[in-house]
């Protein structure tokens, strides 16, 4: 199995601690955020997990203790965006993430490390010059670091407009040249340029329309084949990624970015983190009394064949 980490919230940057001491006691519990009184218990065993999937905007808190799941084979992406703090208040300053970025690509490798530039919108003051610009200088400083960058456009859930009131869809005309400039910037610093739920029309320019955290991506992170079941839960229709098994929560993520689906206002983020308990089997609080625990149906999905790109 996949166990993600990252599509709830961010647990590297903000629940580290939490994370190691769920490692070392070989189990987690997570709520059904639809019906919170149901709880899964993961086994936390390289046995059954196949790889640790993170998604952060800030790895920098993981990496002194990585060699405490050295055991397990992991794939990592890491967003930085050109983006300020009017838009990403609380997020690190960018060129410290640069740094911790290449630590954590020295530590994991090239092709288990990915840089997400998402999601990408258009305004007077990131305007479609100042996308082109940052990319080129971050992708130069993250040459040889990584094999690939994914991007998207930002997508106008109702928790994004509710927060981020004057975003604007990005035009298809803006989509085509960001697509077309980026994939020749990525591939001049040996990367691919891969799209998120986009479709397929960026694929003219030689983008990877596939996915961005598909079967073969993660093959080649593990350096292992993977024999997936046919009807392996995906994020939404249309997706190909193996994002099922979130053992996050929503509403903890601490970075308060506009655009944020994530979050709904930061008054509950601020609810639930200061019921954050680092010694706790749950990432926000604790067992209540009518918890339902069931055990996950853990299966590995190794071949036991080496991959090809490994």
């Amino acid at each position: 199995m996949i166990l993600n980490t990252g599509n709830r919230t961010d647990i590297p940057a903000f629940y580290s601690e939490w994370f190691y001491n769920r490692i070392r006691a070989g189990f987690v519990l997570v709520r059904n955020p639809y019906y919170p009184q149901q709880v899964i218990r993961y086994q936390l065993t390289p046995e059954l997990v196949d790889c640790l999937a993170f998604c952060t905007k800030n790895p920098a808190p993981m990496l002194d203790r990585l060699l405490e799941i050295s055991a397990f084979k992991q794939f990592w992406f890491v967003t930085i965006t050109p983006y300020g703090r009017d838009i990403e208040p609380h997020v690190p300053d960018k060129a410290a993430i640069i740094e911790a970025f290449k630590r954590l690509s020295n530590a994991v490798g090239t092709q288990a490390v990915g840089w997400r530039y998402d999601p990408i919108f258009i305004s007077k003051k990131y305007s479609l010059d100042y996308h082109l610009y940052c990319f080129e200088r971050m992708a130069s400083n993250l040459k040889g670091y990584t094999d690939h960058c994914v991007i998207s456009f930002i997508d106008l859930y109702q928790k994004t407009r509710r927060n981020f009131k004057d975003v604007q869809a990005v035009k298809s005309s803006d989509r085509a040249a960001i697509g077309q400039a980026f994939a020749v910037i990525a591939r001049q610093n040996g990367m691919t340029l891969r799209t998120c739920m986009e479709g397929f029309d960026l694929g003219k320019f030689g983008v990877d329309c596939s996915g961005c955290m598909t079967q073969p991506v993660i093959e080649r992170a593990i350096g292992i084949n993977l024999k997936m079941p046919k009807n392996h839960q995906t994020s939404r229709e249309g997706c190909d990624c193996l994002l099922g098994s979130d053992i996050g929560v929503y509403n903890s993520c601490g970075h308060g970015c506009r655009y944020c689906y994530a979050n709904h206002d930061m008054e509950t983020v601020r609810h639930n983190m200061a019921n954050h308990d680092p010694c706790s089997s749950f990432l926000i609080g604790n067992a209540v009394d009518g918890d339902s625990i069931k055990d996950a149906k853990q299966v590995s999905y190794l071949d036991g064949q080496l991959s090809f790109f490994r």
